[in-house]
């Protein structure tokens, strides 16, 4: 495993093959077909992840944050802004990360979940904060309440082309660090929080169905 590891950090640039698929996910919806097809990221070994575009390629697994950047990345190829916000939930819940675009004045966003909700939105909202409430009541755990409170201003990556994020061999936690520095905007005030109403039933069986299997523990002696 850490032979692999190293091989991989060793490569610096996209290979023919892997530039010819970029190319070929020439549209929003070719490229969120390619992140639902990517495994899950379920970090196994314990330690998070925060891989760049060219190491999700390789190891072919991505959470919603390293598909939202690998998202955003293949757009900026086919000359769309490579722009991700932050969905940010209470503490009892995890944040989600998105990739934007837009297309005729119009946003829409890509996705990677293992769920059933929280995904791919097509370009419709007129705003970001109208794209951002059609998350909103998908957003929710296991007990009902419903946890969104807050959304990103969009970040540009562009802002970190000296540091070459596409290919680092590095964990990008500066982008994440940076997303949590900018502007953030309340979904809804205090005293309309309160009065939330929870989930339903059917609700919360739908968000158990997922695409990817977490793999169970292996064991690492004979019992």
């Amino acid at each position: 495993m850490k032979d692999n590891k190293v091989k991989l950090v060793e490569h610096k640039t996209f290979t023919k093959k892997e530039l010819l698929l970029i190319k070929k996910l020439n549209t929003p919806a070719k490229i969120q077909d390619f992140l639902n097809n990517l495994s899950f990221n379920f970090e196994e070994s314990g330690i998070e992840t925060l891989k760049s575009p060219l190491l999700v390629l390789r190891t072919g697994n991505a959470h919603c944050f390293e598909g939202a950047l690998l998202g955003a990345y293949i757009l900026s190829t086919h000359d769309y802004p490579p722009l991700v916000m932050y969905h940010l939930p209470t503490k009892d819940d995890v944040a989600h990360a998105v990739a934007l675009f837009k297309k005729d004045g119009l946003w829409g966003a890509l996705s990677k979940t293992n769920h059933s909700v929280l995904r791919y939105r097509e370009p419709v909202y007129k705003t970001i904060r109208e794209l951002t409430m059609s998350y909103f009541h998908e957003y929710f755990i296991a007990s009902g309440k419903k946890t969104l409170r807050q959304y990103s201003k969009p970040l540009n990556l562009n802002i970190f082309k000296n540091k070459n994020w596409p290919t680092s061999s590095e964990d990008l936690w500066y982008i994440d660090k940076k997303l949590d520095s900018i502007k953030h905007y309340d979904v809804a005030p205090k005293k309309t929080i309160k009065n939330f109403r929870k989930a339903d039933k059917i609700e919360l069986d739908v968000v158990k169905i997922v695409e990817y299997k977490k793999p169970k523990p292996k064991k690492i002696c004979k019992q």
